[in-house]
């Protein structure tokens, strides 16, 4: 760098040299030709050329002290540049050495543990080996236990439900029996009601002959009203039970003897049980049921609560009854 800048500075003085033989020539060229009047002329033009010569030289000077500056600076920065280069090149080798270093660790530690996985995988078949031994047996063991456990199972459970069959069958007929056994007695104590009803209405029948004038507002109707509410009664208990029980019969001879007195004497029950419901009807809805079983829209009395009792053609009871709708 130091043999450039003297290179340019004694460029710079070869000038100054040559301007200055030039300028000398010049001046006695000029002495020389004072006498020629051509000459003593061009004196001014040619001064005036070196006057310009001599700005640019002192221009070009600028210009080569500014790159001699510049050049300066560049050397600095390039000194700066190489001092950071051989800083980075000591990291660079440092790195490199560290790095050596840890390739050779890993390298160690690879054949390390490439043994030790070589020892565990070993280890590993040796033990997988034996467990698959002690599967096998077990597996064995409890296939045996689960089979003999099955068979437990299905004669425990064939015993319980032959027991569970017979005692069902066992409770089903003692619940049949003592039904027919309750039903039974029901249908007793009805027929005795029946022989008690049939005498006051005997009784009743009597009274009415011997006051025959008796208008159908002063009669007392107590005693009818209380039979055909007895009647609808036995004849919904009847319609529950079974042909066979003891005693049914009487019962119902017993019921049409009552309805034959009833007619006798002016009483009639009206039979609404399965009939169309109609709301104009002069009858008492104490609930409507919801039937799926019945075509839309319809409705139909399925249960009498109260019959609907006449006298004479005259209404004296107004039935009560449930409805099933749809």
């Amino acid at each position: 760098m130091d043999s450039i800048i003297n290179f340019w500075i004694n460029i710079n003085s070869m000038k100054k040299t040559i301007l200055m033989i030039a300028l000398s020539a010049i001046t006695n060229l000029i002495a020389q030709q004072q006498q020629d009047s051509t000459l003593v002329k061009e004196i001014p033009t040619i001064k005036n050329n070196v006057f310009q010569q001599r700005q640019e030289i002192n221009t070009l000077t600028k210009k080569l002290n500014n790159q001699i500056y510049k050049i300066r600076e560049q050397s600095k920065t390039i000194s700066t540049l190489q001092n950071e280069n051989k800083s980075l090149t000591a990291s660079i080798n440092s790195l490199s050495q560290l790095i050596q270093t840890n390739s050779q660790n890993i390298a160690t530690n690879s054949n390390e543990l490439g043994t030790k996985i070589q020892e565990t995988s070993q280890r590993a078949d040796t033990q997988i080996a034996q467990l698959d031994n002690s599967v096998e047996k077990n597996r064995l063991y409890w296939i045996i236990a689960t089979l003999v456990t099955l068979l437990l199972g299905g004669l425990i459970y064939w015993l319980l439900g032959k027991r569970i069959n017979s005692s069902k069958i066992d409770v089903e007929t003692q619940i049949r029996n003592t039904k027919a056994s309750l039903e039974e007695e029901s249908v007793k104590l009805d027929n005795k009601l029946l022989e008690v009803l049939e005498t006051q209405l005997k009784l009743k029948q009597e009274e009415s002959k011997s006051q025959p004038n008796i208008s159908n507002e002063k009669a007392d109707h107590s005693l009818a009203l209380k039979v055909a509410d007895e009647i609808v009664r036995m004849q919904k208990n009847i319609s529950r039970m079974d042909t066979n029980i003891k005693g049914l019969k009487p019962l119902e001879k017993g019921i049409e003897r009552i309805q034959a007195n009833f007619a006798a004497n002016g009483y009639e029950m009206v039979n609404l049980l399965n009939n169309e419901y109609d709301e104009r009807m002069n009858i008492d809805v104490i609930n409507f049921v919801e039937d799926d079983t019945l075509e839309s829209g319809k409705k139909i009395i399925s249960k009498i609560i109260k019959p609907q009792v006449n006298f004479n053609g005259i209404l004296i009871q107004r039935a009560q009854v449930e409805v099933s709708q749809n």
